[in-house]
């Protein structure tokens, strides 16, 4: 293939575009897990006798092919709730995914560089590429959106050694397959026969994560079996996200969750869980509303999650969090949770002064502020975690209230931002590797969907459809054995951090000593 892009082959370019490409279906909506296995074959046969910078640019092109078609509708949301023209929000939006594809370009870079140093992509690219994720998970506040091994949500056997490494030890399982296939096709391609040692290698490991996965699944479902339950409600009311913050809208919303909630009596919960934000009120602090809310809530006789915004005044002025209320079937408040990692321009808009234009999407309330990390909230005897929205994707949350004694895992959201797009299922998918890592069960209530419960194995259960209002009821085991991964975090992924600086320390000082 003739021509040039950026100065590089053309086929080249259409390989890291397809790989790209590769990477976007291997996630939901599409959901073709396997091709993230052979995702990253077309982008290493383009970067091995390139030069670093036609590595990193293209790296950097299949990051900006799978970001631009993962995330395209960050763009809606913007135009849609942000105001803004179309064009300031593709180029918003286009900005941010250049962000996101310097980790690639980088990537691409150093394992093509190495390898040009008798390093072979199998040795070098899981390691760089969980440490990258890793770092892309916390730096500039953090996005982990749809990390390489978060493709293989549906695959129950796989994921179970998450409960050990995390989602980046499937992130680095599933980056050296595509180093072996790559190395294998290509040593056989040049007449230098079939690398046996890492191909055999590979397959090993494979089936150690298949024999432990089927191993703990066993196990989990008997001590699940075991454990104590309590019946829990989801009440997915489909608010229309246009009217929820209409003052003459707020009692049709209270009527809504209300006549659900009724209805889910009959199953005999114990708790009932209304989604993030499914109060448009200040609640305990508007009379007539609270006094509605609280008197369904005697009615019920149960305990209710409630999710609303929420002040406090202080010295300062006003302080506003993005809360979920326990309450009693007394009508008394038991527990309150304050989100803790905000969404970006969602909840507060961070660097104003450089992007004066962008502001918060959120209606009704100024920034929010952060809660207290690791907060549990007491549920009778017992603990639970609550995690509001974006709160999910993060696995450091999650681990600080299962270390501070959480039983059960909560994820309240509200999801119709997104619309019919893609967005709601990769969501859910991330939300699945919480359980599995904690060994905890997850009851999820969305606004407009998906609302579904998750086991400690990590199965989706009971799953609703977007944009219909719904109920779904299921008796959940309370959990406190832990987990490895709960104890002890992310070492393999820190491990992996410091193994690339190592072995870029090394290159580098050996090119010193070379040079001199």
């Amino acid at each position: 293939m003739k021509g040039k892009v950026w100065g590089i082959n053309l086929f080249d370019v259409t390989l890291a575009a397809t790989t790209g490409l590769l990477l976007t279906a291997s996630f939901p909506k599409i959901s073709c897990g396997f091709l993230a296995w052979v995702a990253f074959v077309p982008l290493f046969y383009s970067i091995k006798d390139t030069s670093p910078r036609g590595s990193f640019k293209l790296g950097f092109l299949a990051g900006l092919v799978h970001y631009a078609t993962l995330l395209y509708w960050i763009a809606g949301v913007i135009h849609h709730y942000g105001r803004l023209p179309s064009v300031l929000c593709v180029v918003v939006f286009m900005l941010f995914a250049f962000y996101l594809s310097l980790y690639s370009g980088l990537f691409a870079m150093v394992v093509g560089r190495l390898r040009a140093r008798s390093l072979p992509y199998y040795l070098t690219a899981p390691f760089f590429w969980v440490a990258l994720e890793y770092v892309r998970s916390f730096l500039l506040s953090g996005f982990p959106w749809e990390n390489l091994g978060h493709s293989q949500y549906n695959r129950l056997h796989l994921i179970q050694l998450s409960d050990i490494l995390g989602v980046y030890g499937l992130s680095a399982l599933i980056m050296t397959v595509n180093a072996v296939i790559f190395e294998a096709w290509d040593t056989i391609s040049e007449n230098r026969g079939l690398a046996w040692k890492p191909v055999l290698s590979v397959v090993l490991v494979i089936a150690g994560f298949l024999t432990y996965g089927t191993w703990r699944i066993g196990k989990l479902d008997r001590a699940v079996e075991a454990a104590p339950k309590h019946v829990v409600a989801l009440v997915q009311g489909n608010i229309d996200q246009s009217k929820k913050w209409l003052p003459s809208f707020q009692h049709e919303i209270l009527r809504c969750y209300g006549t659900l909630s009724v209805a889910a009596l009959k199953s005999g919960p114990d708790l009932i869980i209304w989604p993030e934000t499914a109060l448009p009120f200040y609640f305990l602090h508007d009379e007539d509303l609270t006094r509605e809310t609280l008197n369904l809530v005697r009615t019920c006789g149960v305990h209710f999650l409630l999710g609303s915004p929420s002040f406090r005044k202080d010295g300062q002025g006003i302080r506003y969090y993005n809360s979920a209320y326990l309450v009693d079937p007394r009508g008394e408040v038991v527990g309150k949770y304050d989100k803790v990692h905000l969404v970006p321009y969602g909840e507060y808009v961070p660097l104003k002064r450089c992007f004066p234009f962008l502001g918060k999407m959120v209606e009704a309330v100024g920034d929010f502020e952060s809660g207290k990390k690791g907060q549990v909230l007491l549920w009778g005897c017992e603990k639970i975690g609550v995690l509001i929205c974006f709160e999910a994707i993060f696995p450091g949350l999650a681990r600080s209230m299962v270390q501070n004694g959480a039983q059960l895992l909560i994820n309240i959201t509200n999801d119709a931002w997104f619309g019919t797009s893609s967005a709601p299922y990769q969501h859910l998918s991330m939300v699945v590797f919480r359980a599995v890592e904690n060994r905890l069960a997850i009851a999820r209530a969305a606004n407009t969907g998906i609302s579904a419960f998750i086991d400690p194995v990590g199965r989706c259960l009971d799953e609703t459809p977007l944009f219909e209002e719904a109920i779904r009821i299921r008796a959940l085991p309370l959990m406190s054995h832990g987990s490895f991964y709960a104890r002890y975090g992310d070492i393999f992924a820190v491990g992996c951090v410091l193994m690339s600086v190592f072995v870029c320390i090394g290159f580098l000082g050996n090119r010193i000593l070379h040079k001199k």
